[in-house]
């Protein structure tokens, strides 16, 4: 990929993560030639990168739009990232180092004082970094770009949903606990993978179950 089609696809993927493309959002190649003064080839190839990824869909007649996620994509999402991020985990294992996992206890921290401070999109954040540092050293760069990948559309479908599920959070601190336990222990891989899969599982649960409630 060129370097100008990396620079557009950069510039789209931030746009709609940071919210300025939202959901719905349509793309206009020549309004993106315009504003950065990139030609629209290089928009083109970055369109068909995040169509690839996920990020837009291509729409008969109206061109490219930033998808709409819902519920069922993000439950879809995370049950994903549980199978890939606890396969990553259990990889990176044996090779995170002492300063790794003291940042990763320091991040849990910074988790517990955002819980405390009612500050959901601080929690999501510093929790999407320490999932991404414990599979950091999996060894295998495509397995790790695409957990990074399946973590930034999450953020997108939704920010907050621990606040979804009372009781979820303060568990899921516990559980990174556990799991950095097990890891400082030497385990074995299938149980730092089992533990790191089903981290992800009950929110999925959780949420499911507090949502399953609102409709009754």
């Amino acid at each position: 990929m060129s370097t100008k089609a990396e620079l557009a696809f950069q510039v789209l993927k931030e746009r709609i993560m940071d919210g300025t493309y939202g959901p719905g959002h349509r793309l206009v190649i020549d309004q993106l030639v315009r504003e950065h003064e990139i030609s629209a080839g290089p928009w083109r190839e970055s369109l068909r990168r995040l169509e690839a990824e996920g990020w837009v869909e291509m729409v008969p007649n109206v061109g490219a739009l930033v998808r709409t996620f819902d519920t069922d994509a993000w439950q879809k999402g995370l049950s994903l990232l549980a199978r890939i991020g606890g396969y990553a985990t259990a990889l990176s294992a044996p090779r995170l180092t002492e300063a790794d996992l003291k940042t990763a206890r320091d991040l849990n921290r910074q988790m517990a004082e955002s819980l405390n401070a009612f500050d959901p999109g601080r929690f999501g954040r510093l929790n999407r970094r320490f999932h991404e540092l414990l599979a950091s050293r999996a060894g295998d760069e495509r397995l790790v770009e695409m957990v990074g990948n399946e973590w930034a559309r999450l953020e997108v479908i939704r920010k907050s949903a621990f606040w979804y599920a009372p009781g979820r959070a303060e568990a899921a601190l516990a559980e990174h606990d556990a799991l950095l336990d097990l890891i400082e222990s030497g385990a074995e891989p299938e149980a730092i993978e089992a533990a790191a899969r089903q981290h992800e599982l009950r929110t999925v649960e959780a949420v499911t179950r507090y949502e399953a409630g609102l409709h009754r």
